[in-house]
């Protein structure tokens, strides 16, 4: 199939008119990538525009926090003001200069922050973590109103700082364990007030982000969101549920809804069957339900991995979009091989240090990966060969002293 008549190379129109270039989407990974005072760096820059230049036709970056309070790890970029803005243009011209869209991942990680990075964790409600993971983050302090209606404009603030700087859309976090989605969930969400308690009132706090956020930026800057099918955790977030808060979003207009699973306490390959991860697609059976009940368009991130179920995904109509990251961290122009025809050079294998907290907690398949980008944000290739172990101590060093760093700076 030549690339005019691949559907990977169809562009694609958003229902408010913003145009994607084709149907490849990065997906969102954690960089690790600010200075230890969660400022933009040259390194992002050079990321962006290296992917950029590989082929693919949307960049969404890894999550920004609104908060330099609530940080996820160390070297998050924080954005609560324009301090940034002369690195932030260039970071967005770096995509855009190359032909891709680039939209920003916001987000506030809730309890789900390393202890001793923050001061204090917050959340909806103080649900700690289980004990498998209890020594790795503190318990959270649940939030006042005050500070809900607070994070809410912090999110607006972050969307209209994007479309400044010249980001071609934004991205809601509400997946994987993180705040929007710790007050979706019944098990992180035990409020008795408007923010929980019923499954409306648990999404009212995601629905009220999209509203602020669209209020400072207009209806023609895309607004779109990464949203669990399920966080796979028993008396959790559970698919009919998604469902309707999909519904929801979709009747306020969010413009792109990207499917994804899981938490740091369940990450989503354990949820899966084998048979699902042999279909590559992990949630596209999923998506098939989503658009039976809405029209907006969708993202699948999980799983891809060849060619022909990329094309028969597309084909198929149940989604709209492609969804790739830790193949685009170890060959940054696999899109464009892929919407060419070809098969990519490598291929994504689960990283495995042999130790059982780590391996179930999926730990290396963030820490991995963030050192490939690292490299290429240097201006190297990636390894894709490079040992999980090798990688292990390497982030767990620089973890602890980003952490020491980072306190440091707020003493």
């Amino acid at each position: 199939m030549s690339k005019s008549n691949s559907p990977l190379a169809r562009p694609l129109t958003l229902p408010n008119g913003a145009l994607l270039p084709n149907r490849l989407v990065k997906s969102a990974m954690s960089e690790g990538m600010a200075t230890m005072d969660n400022r933009v760096t040259p390194a992002l820059v050079r990321l962006y525009e290296r992917w950029a230049r590989g082929g693919t036709g949307l960049l969404i970056t890894g999550n920004v926090m609104i908060d330099r309070r609530a940080l996820g790890e160390p070297g998050n970029v924080a954005l609560e003001d324009d301090r940034d803005m002369p690195l932030l243009r260039q970071w967005a011209e770096a995509a855009t200069g190359n032909g891709a869209a680039i939209w920003m991942q916001l987000n506030h990680p809730g309890r789900q922050s390393p202890k001793g990075l923050n001061r204090e964790n917050v959340a909806p409600s103080a649900v700690p973590f289980g004990k498998d993971l209890q020594a790795m983050f503190a318990p959270p302090r649940a939030l006042r109103g005050d500070e809900i209606e607070d994070i809410i404009r912090r999110f607006a603030t972050g969307a209209q700082l994007c479309r400044e700087a010249g980001f071609t859309g934004v991205q809601i976090h509400g997946a994987h364990g993180y705040l929007v989605s710790q007050f979706l969930s019944p098990l992180t969400n035990q409020r008795t007030d408007q923010w929980g308690g019923n499954a409306e009132n648990r999404r009212r706090f995601v629905l009220r982000v999209l509203a602020a956020m669209r209020e400072r930026v207009g209806s023609d800057f895309p607004i779109g969101i990464k949203l669990n099918s399920a966080d796979f955790q028993r008396g959790g977030f559970e698919e009919s549920e998604s469902l309707d808060v999909i519904a929801a979003l979709a009747d306020a207009g969010i413009d792109l809804i990207e499917i994804s699973g899981g938490t740091y306490e369940a990450p989503a390959m354990a949820g899966l069957r084998a048979s699902t991860r042999a279909r590559e697609a992990y949630f596209l059976s999923f998506a098939e339900k989503v658009r039976k009940r809405v029209s907006t368009p969708l993202l699948v991130t999980g799983g891809f991995r060849t060619l022909p179920a990329m094309r028969e995904a597309l084909e198929s109509g149940a989604l709209d979009l492609i969804g790739l990251a830790r193949p685009l961290a170890i060959e940054p122009d696999a899109s464009r091989r892929l919407i060419a025809g070809e098969e990519t050079r490598f291929k994504v294998k689960p990283i495995k240090t042999g130790i059982g907290m780590v391996d179930r907690a999926g730990l290396m398949e963030v820490m991995w990966y963030s050192r490939q980008l690292k490299r290429m944000g240097r201006g190297e290739e990636p390894r894709p060969n490079e040992s999980a172990l090798v990688s292990l101590a390497c982030n767990l060093a620089g973890n602890v002293r980003g952490t020491v760093q980072t306190r440091r700076l707020r003493a």
